[in-house]
């Protein structure tokens, strides 16, 4: 009975040694070591050779593992009977794990595998069939993989000096766009500048359309829900100002529109559809809620403001939020 008891806790201090190795596998992905091992860098050939062989060594260390702990359960239960044999052998199988990951004798079966890691890497590779048996009756490490776009976007933002920072605003913005609507980037109603049919374009009105740094005016009949035309600045330039023009007459008659709802990859193919650079957005109702630009999504695409010469605010929305005409601003009369 002493004999079964020390072959006991000889499989099981085996058992623990066996669980507690833990093959280090190369810090690189492996898309990334094919990329290399193709490029011909021989330090990515050994690693992703080695990385294929580690497998099987993680294959068998699985099977040796399991085969142990069978060893154990009939020791266990030959030298102390059914009831403590299954008690032991249950306990063992739930705290092995735990007991393997005790610093000491995680060190030891560390330092242990890593003395033979060599002969034992050249004996998968001498006998490749026989450990392929193995493999295929034990759990082979998983492939990394991404289960969640937030998890690209958290390895996006881990990358350090790997992505530039408008790389990485590029791609976090490229995920998102899909998911963006026209609402969120349109330049609101309330700061919208427009311009009346009837207007004589004469040249007061023309340094005043110029001085709002615009390029494009929607053309309105009446008010902001009504845009019968666009007005393009660049066409005012051979204007003879000595005659009287209207703006009806200058513009272009057609007008775009767009629901607030949409997304920004339905907008953007509507822009390359139609060759137009700006759409007015309404909303269920077909009143106008705002115009958006060929620019703005672009921007939303980028991730970051395109400056050019017709920029005079950085954010629209901010400014629509201040109110700056006073839209809807009764008078207030006090009592006499």
């Amino acid at each position: 009975m002493v004999f079964m008891a020390i072959l006991c806790v000889i499989v099981l201090a085996a058992l623990v040694l066996v669980e507690g190795v833990s093959p280090k596998h190369s810090t690189m992905s492996r898309f990334e070591l094919e990329r290399r091992r193709k490029l011909g860098d021989k330090a990515a050939i050994a690693a992703s050779k080695r990385g294929e062989l580690l497998i099987d060594v993680v294959s068998l260390q699985h099977a040796l593992a399991a085969l142990l702990l069978v060893i154990f359960v009939v020791l266990g239960v030959v030298t102390f009977g059914w009831l403590i044999g299954v008690i032991l052998a249950v306990i063992v199988a739930l705290e092995i794990g735990a007991l393997a990951r005790v610093p000491f004798l995680n060190r030891r079966a560390q330092a242990l595998y890593m003395r033979h890691e060599s002969a034992l890497l050249h004996l998968v590779e001498k006998h490749a069939r026989a450990f392929r048996l193995i493999r295929r009756v034990s759990t082979p490490p998983l492939r990394a993989q991404l289960d969640s776009r937030e998890e690209l976007l958290y390895l996006v933002n881990q990358s350090g000096n790997l992505l530039s920072s408008d790389e990485k605003k590029l791609i976090k913005h490229g995920m998102e766009f899909d998911r963006k609507t026209v609402e969120e980037i349109m330049t609101p109603r309330g700061v919208i500048d427009s311009i009346n049919k009837k207007e004589l374009l004469g040249p007061l009105v023309l340094d005043d359309l110029h001085k709002t740094g615009h390029s494009r005016f929607p053309v309105t009949d009446g008010d902001i829900d009504h845009v019968v035309g666009m007005l393009h600045i660049h066409d005012l330039f051979t204007l003879d100002t000595k005659r009287s023009t209207t703006t009806e007459k200058a513009m272009e008659a057609r007008v775009f529109y767009i629901r607030q709802d949409q997304t920004l990859q339905h907008v953007l193919a509507a822009f390359i559809r139609t060759h137009h650079h700006l759409f007015i957005v309404v909303n269920e109702y077909r009143e106008t809620v705002g115009i958006v630009s060929l620019e703005d999504v672009t921007e939303a695409l980028l991730g970051r403001k395109i400056i050019d010469e017709f920029d005079t605010h950085d954010d629209l929305r901010q400014v629509a939020m201040r109110n700056p005409r006073d839209n809807n601003q009764p008078e207030v009369y006090e009592n006499a």
